[in-house]
C-alpha cells in the first residue's frame, strides 16, 4: 500500500495566488492547468494502480521558464514533480496534492548531431527511438533500448537510468550519455560533462543518471552514438522449463560469449505476444530465449554454433535463426509488444523490476511459482536474462476486493527475493514510491541517511518530487532525526483506482 505526504493546508490556500504567479511566467496562456479536467491527463503515470491529482500542471516552452518556475515554487515553499512522458513503472512522476507537476513534453527537439565526436545533442523530451531514427541512414544508432523506447523519453531515461534490450553487451543509460545541462531547485542551470569521453573531479554526471527527478531538472542531454553493426542475426531457443532456459542463460555467458541481447519469456508471455503480433514463436515450450549476436559474419557464425550447442546440452527443443531482417525484427517485436500483450490475458497487471546474479535464475524462477501458487495469482515472466534484469507480470483483476492488495504483497516477496539472493530492488524502473518502502531491505538506517546527504546538496529543502525513494526523510540541517511532513504521520493512504 502506497502513502504519499498529506497535502499541505498552507500550499491549498494559495493556491489562486500560485496559479496566477506561475501564469506571469508562462508565457502560453494555456501553458498552466488548473481545471479537474485537464489535471486528469497527469494523475498517474505507468504504475497506473496510485492516482493522485497534481494542484497544478505546468508545461514550460524555454529553460528560461523552467529555472524562473523552480525558482518561483523555491520562495513559495511549494513542491515540484518533473514528468516527461509518464511511462514510469515505479510511481516516480507521481503527482503530489500540493504539488506543482513540471511538464517537460515541449522539450522535444534534437538540437546537434555531431558525427565527428560520435554523439547528439537533444533535449529531454526526445523520445529514445527518435534518436536512432533521426541517425541510421548515416550508419549509426542510440545504444540503451528500452521496451517503451517508442514513447519513453530521454530525459525520463536518465532519470530512471533505464536499459534494455542491448545493454547487455552496451550498458545502461549512465554509459551512454556524455553530458547533462540540469536545473536546480534555485533555477540554477549547470552543465555536468559534455562532449568528451570523462572529466577530473567528482563523478556527478553518475549521480544524476538515476537520480529519480530528486536532484535537478534535466533540460539537455548529450548522448554517445554508436556505429551500426555489420551484421545481425538473433535465435530463438525453446525450453521444456524455465530452469532450464535460466541455467542455458548462464553457461552462454560463462563461456565468453556475450551477445547484444539475451532476452527470456515464458509460457504465458510467448502465447500472449504471439496472439498480439505473430511473431513465429513456438507454442509448445515453457520458456524461449531470443539471443541476438551482432559484428562480424565469421564471429556470429562461431558464436551461434556455440550457443547451439549450450543449448542442447541444457534441453533445448526448439533452436531457430533468423534468417532474414525481417524476420529478425519479427522476433523482437513480439518481445517489444510483450507488456501490452499480456493485457490479452488479463485486465490488469503490475510490472516488478528487480535484478539478480544470472547464477540464482533457475532459484529464483522456481521460487516465483511457488508464491504464484501461495497468492493464487499469475505471473508472467518477461526480462533481460543477460543482465539478469527480472521483468515479472503479475496478474490481477483490481475489480475483485483485495486482489491488488495480494498483488502488492506478491510483488514485495519477489523483490525481497531478489535481495536475499544477492540482487538489487531495481535494475531500470526506479524506485519511485512503488519500492520505496523495501529500501530497507537493502540497505541500512546509516546507508539511507547518507543518500539523502547527498540531495540535500542539491535541493536543501527537499522540494524536488518528495515522496519518493526513501522510506523516511531527514531534515537536512540535522540529519538523523524523522521529519515530519505537516506534523503527522502515519501519511493517509493514496486515492487508487
Amino acid at each position: 500500500m502506497v502513502m504519499m505526504p498529506k497535502p499541505d493546508p498552507q500550499v491549498l490556500a494559495k493556491r489562486d495566488l500560485l496559479v496566477a504567479g506561475l501564469r506571469k511566467i508562462i508565457k502560453n496562456p494555456e501553458g498552466v492547468i488548473d481545471e479537474e479536467a485537464g489535471l486528469r491527463a497527469f494523475e498517474c503515470d505507468g504504475l497506473s494502480a496510485y492516482r493522485q491529482l497534481p494542484m497544478i500542471a505546468v508545461l514550460p516552452e524555454t529553460k528560461q521558464e523552467i529555472s524562473e518556475i523552480l525558482k518561483y515554487c523555491a520562495d513559495e515553499k511549494v513542491n515540484v514533480v518533473p514528468r516527461g512522458a509518464g511511462t514510469s513503472l515505479s510511481g516516480g512522476a507521481l503527482p503530489l496534492a500540493d504539488g506543482v507537476l513540471l511538464g517537460l513534453g515541449k522539450f522535444n527537439k534534437i538540437i546537434e548531431v555531431d558525427y565527428d565526436n560520435r554523439c547528439a545533442v537533444v533535449e529531454p523530451g526526445v523520445t529514445n527511438l527518435a534518436i536512432t531514427d533521426a541517425v541510421k541512414s548515416d550508419g549509426f544508432y542510440y545504444a540503451p533500448d528500452p521496451s517503451s523506447q517508442i514513447a519513453c523519453t530521454i530525459g525520463g531515461n536518465i532519470a530512471e537510468n533505464s536499459g534494455g534490450v542491448h545493454c547487455l553487451k552496451y550498458g545502461l543509460t549512465t554509459n551512454n550519455v556524455l553530458g547533462v545541462e540540469m536545473i536546480t531547485m534555485e533555477g540554477e542551470i549547470i552543465q555536468l560533462g559534455g562532449k568528451h569521453l570523462d572529466a577530473g573531479g567528482y563523478d556527478l554526471m553518475g549521480v544524476v543518471t538515476g537520480s529519480e527527478g530528486l536532484l535537478g531538472v534535466i533540460t539537455e542531454v548529450t548522448v554517445r552514438l554508436l556505429r551500426s553493426p555489420e551484421h545481425i542475426t538473433a535465435q530463438l531457443i525453446g525450453f521444456p522449463s524455465s530452469e532450464q532456459a535460466g541455467e542455458c542463460v548462464g553457461k552462454i555467458i560463462g563461456s565468453g560469449i556475450i551477445p547484444a541481447g539475451m532476452e527470456m519469456m515464458d509460457r504465458y508471455a510467448i502465447h500472449a505476444a504471439e496472439e498480439f503480433c505473430h511473431a513465429g514463436y513456438p507454442l509448445d515450450v515453457e520458456a524461449l530465449l531470443i539471443v541476438e549476436l551482432d559484428g562480424p559474419v565469421v564471429e556470429i557464425e562461431h558464436n551461434n554454433s556455440a550457443i547451439e550447442k549450450i543449448a542442447g546440452a541444457c534441453g533445448a527443443t526448439v533452436i531457430k535463426q533468423s534468417q532474414s531482417e525481417q524476420e529478425r525484427i519479427a522476433f523482437w517485436a513480439g518481445r517489444k509488444a510483450a507488456f501490452p500483450a499480456i493485457g490479452r490475458i488479463s485486465p490488469d497487471y503490475m510490472c516488478m523490476d528487480g535484478t539478480i546474479p544470472r547464477s540464482q535464475l533457475p532459484k529464483v524462477l522456481a521460487r516465483m511459482n511457488e508464491l504464484s501458487e501461495h497468492y493464487g495469482l499469475r505471473v508472467a515472466n518477461v526480462f533481460h536474462a543477460g543482465d539478469g534484469n527480472l521483468h515479472p507480470l503479475i496478474l490481477f483483476d483490481a475489480n475483485i476486493p483485495g486482489d491488488l492488495e495480494k498483488c502488492e504483497k506478491f510483488g514485495a516477496d519477489i523483490l525481497k527475493l531478489c535481495v536475499e539472493v544477492g540482487g538489487v530492488l531495481t535494475g531500470e524502473h526506479g524506485v519511485g514510491v512503488e519500492k520505496r518502502d523495501l529500501m530497507g531491505e537493502m540497505f541500512s538506517e546509516d546507508d539511507l541517511k547518507q543518500q539523502q546527504r547527498l540531495k540535500c546538496a542539491f535541493d536543501p529543502d527537499g522540494r524536488l518530487n518528495p515522496g519518493k525513494v526513501f522510506p523516511i526523510l531527514h531534515r537536512c540541517a540535522e540529519l538523523g532525526k524523522m521529519h515530519v511532513h505537516n506534523g503527522e504521520l502515519p501519511f493517509p493512504d493514496l486515492p487508487r483506482f
